[in-house]
């Protein structure tokens, strides 16, 4: 059993590395949205209540006057159609969170899941580590976002410094975190790989973020380790 104060500071150390990452990504959208004529309070509205870094910048580079609404929305169900499986992961893990499911629901993104997932391999996923992870990462989004549109004067080249990269690098070290070996994890990642480069290469839209990871539960499913019941064992001797 642990404490709400241990689980708050493992969520704060587990996320810190996370929000180092998120914050320039987020000061990147910021800096697009002004691009586009977005105003501080408007990129907090968009950021408070999409909460989604993918889907919003994806969003900002289709922005225009007046906004194609349904392209938008469009967009926004295929590249967070992942959150379908991320939640359904999750949905007996967090169980015994009562009503605060769908305020854990709202909150969740790829990181909240992915250190979530990595806690319950060791031990229960307790609210104070949940909401000290997800909201840590939602406050630090929108400040973030905001300070970009004031302050992206300065930011019109992000790559040069490789601050586009950041929120991806730091995502592909947390999957690499349910590393189980070349045979266990080896397969899932080249079949998510390989089908969403197809995907991404042939098909228009973010089909290949679904594509992917479907083929990487496809994957799992195939090359996991079928154990012989007991009964079934002892009935062949």
């Amino acid at each position: 059993m642990t404490t709400p104060l241990a689980d708050f500071r493992a969520g704060l150390v587990a996320v810190f590395p996370t929000v180092a990452a998120a914050v320039p990504f987020a000061l990147i959208l910021g800096q697009q949205a002004t691009a586009k004529g977005l105003t501080p309070a408007e990129m907090l509205a968009m950021s408070s209540i999409v909460f989604a870094g993918s889907s919003q910048l994806i969003a900002v580079g289709l922005w225009s006057m007046p906004a194609p609404v349904a392209a938008l929305a469009l967009m926004a169900l295929l590249v967070n159609l992942r959150h379908v499986l991320m939640g359904a992961s999750l949905s007996g893990k967090i169980a015994h969170f009562g009503r605060l499911r769908f305020v854990a629901a709202f909150l969740l993104t790829d990181e909240a899941w992915a250190l979530s997932e990595r806690r319950a391999l060791d031990k229960p996923i307790s609210r104070t580590f949940y909401f000290t992870v997800a909201l840590t990462l939602f406050v630090c989004w929108q400040v973030a976002s905001v300070l970009g549109t004031l302050f992206g004067a300065y930011l019109e080249h992000p790559e040069t410094f490789g601050l586009d990269f950041a929120f991806p690098a730091i995502f592909i070290a947390l999957a690499l975190g349910f590393w189980k070996g070349a045979r266990r994890t080896g397969p899932v990642l080249v079949a998510s790989a390989v089908v969403a480069v197809a995907v991404h290469a042939t098909v228009p839209g973010a089909w290949y973020v679904i594509a992917g990871a479907l083929a990487g539960i496809a994957a799992a499913v195939v090359t996991a380790p079928h154990e012989v019941p007991a009964s079934a064992g002892e009935a062949t001797r």
